[in-house]
């Protein structure tokens, strides 16, 4: 028998570890195993594993219907799935296990071991690369490193992927009668390990949902995503980094689709479509720097050298940020949409934390641990990457005095203070001309229901430059 171990690619259709298991005539069964005490050491968000229990129910009934079946295993530690993983393959006579390829440490030690300890029962691992549309390693410089700056990446990524191209694997056809499956919520253990799995409304589970939001995005917003993805009051990005980070939908298939819609591959920024694939091609960026610089995965900075940043661990000043209460309205408003929702918007992410690392001065690990414990798109690769492209210790071209000024940001990009209001309830009733100013004109009032502003931008920004200089001495 083969059996299929699930991961971070929760889907049938272009699963290339699943594909390959389907290959001719013999038994398949799929794996998935619920791990709650490495989640949660991992700072995964309730919402995120909702999410992804949701997906695995619908998978489960997916796999039954196909006829076949999907094994669930409680281990609670990585440490612990080796083991349990050999008694599951002897259980059920397997032979080959595939899965496709995780990219973070801890997973790779694992399936190390999960390799080393499957071999002493002949038992053949066979992993693939799912996560990425080129896997990790093939994008270099020419001396065989990986690239430390995005742009020439981008660049070589791109003529990679017009040399090798890339392949969409079909969801596999049926082996069997369909099978019974019994729904996670009528599992007690289930529900005893991570409580009740309701679902947010908000985020339906499902291909066909990712699928049709890949779409809508195509059909309606993609030629304008370069002039309009920066405002998070307009419904102008795809919203589908959910189903990107638990693999409901694939990156290969997002590139192919947008090929489709276009009739082209665009290669340039002249060209429309580019602005999407270029995030894209982040996504790939982070992700291919993860696998090969280990030490990312380990709480380190990309430059070595900012390890030595005197960094803040202020906690009240940590607890302000985190509750939305700097006295920034877009940065509030930011903050507490992520409180309530489990997704923040792209640009927001940047504002916020710039904010906590360059104006609050705090380290870029807090605000990166609390993204993870909040986000229901937390993603190592591409979260740890964003923080430390704001903090000034990643992997980046740009000079360490970038700071975004806050009030600025949010009048360039919410110039009527629409998202401000939605989510400031405070600043519901006023005007538009006071929105990102807000404190003159609520003394006007007598109101103070909103805070004063936390640190003044400029002399913060200062003390930020002073920060880094002080490494260059």
């Amino acid at each position: 028998m083969k059996l299929v171990w699930f991961r971070n690619d929760l889907r049938l259709a272009d699963n290339p570890a699943l594909r390959h298991a389907c290959a001719g005539d013999e038994p398949v069964a799929a794996l998935f195993i619920i791990s709650p005490t490495q989640w949660q050491q991992h700072k995964m968000a309730p919402i995120r594993q909702r999410f992804m229990l949701a997906q695995v129910n619908e998978l489960g009934r997916e796999l039954a219907a196909l006829g076949i079946p999907l094994h669930l295993l409680r281990v609670e530690t990585f440490a612990e799935v080796p083991a349990a993983l050999a008694d599951l393959c002897r259980e059920l006579g397997v032979t080959q296990l595939y899965a496709n390829q995780a990219i973070e440490i801890d997973e790779q030690r694992r399936d190390h071991t999960v390799t080393a300890a499957l071999a002493e029962q002949a038992v053949s691992c066979h992993w693939f690369n799912g996560c990425c549309v080129l896997p990790p390693g093939r994008v270099l410089t020419g001396s065989g490193e990986m690239f430390k700056v995005f742009t020439p990446f981008s660049r070589a990524w791109l003529k990679a992927l017009d040399e090798d191209g890339f392949v969409i694997h079909r969801a596999p056809t049926p082996r069997g009668e369909p099978l019974p499956w019994q729904p996670l919520a009528e599992r007690a253990w289930v529900d005893e390990a991570l409580g009740e799995l309701t679902v947010d409304p908000r985020w339906p589970v499902g291909e066909a949902e990712a699928l049709r939001r890949l779409n809508i995005f195509l059909e309606q917003a993609v030629l304008d995503y370069g002039e309009t993805r920066d405002f998070p009051a307009i419904a102008g990005t795809s919203v589908l980094s959910p189903y990107l980070a638990a693999g409901i939908i694939s990156p290969r298939q997002c590139v192919a689709a947008l090929q489709q819609r276009l009739g082209y591959r665009p290669q340039s920024k002249a060209q429309p479509g580019f602005v999407w694939l270029n995030e894209l091609i982040w996504r790939e960026f982070y992700r291919h720097l993860l696998l090969l610089i280990p030490t990312l995965s380990m709480n380190r900075p990309f430059k070595p050298e900012t390890a030595a940043l005197p960094w803040s661990w202020d906690p009240d000043a940590f607890a302000a940020w985190c509750e939305g209460r700097t006295g920034y309205p877009i940065v509030d408003a930011a903050m507490r949409c992520l409180n309530t929702t489990g997704w923040m918007h792209n640009r927001l992410r940047m504002i916020v934390a710039s904010f906590l690392t360059k104006d609050l001065h705090i380290h870029w690990r807090l605000g990166e641990d609390y993204f993870m414990s909040r986000l229901i798109d937390g993603d190592l690769a591409a979260n740890n990457g964003g923080w430390q492209w704001a903090a000034g210790t990643g992997a980046d071209a740009a000079p360490y005095f970038r700071v975004f000024n806050p009030t600025t940001q949010g009048q360039r990009f919410d110039p009527q203070g629409e998202f401000i209001r939605t989510w400031v309830t405070e600043l519901a009733d006023i005007p538009a001309a006071y929105v990102h100013q807000p404190h003159d004109w609520l003394r006007l009032k007598r109101r103070q229901d909103y805070p004063a502003p936390m640190v003044d931008h400029a002399i913060a920004r200062v003390r930020a430059i002073e920060m880094f200089r002080s490494l260059e001495k």
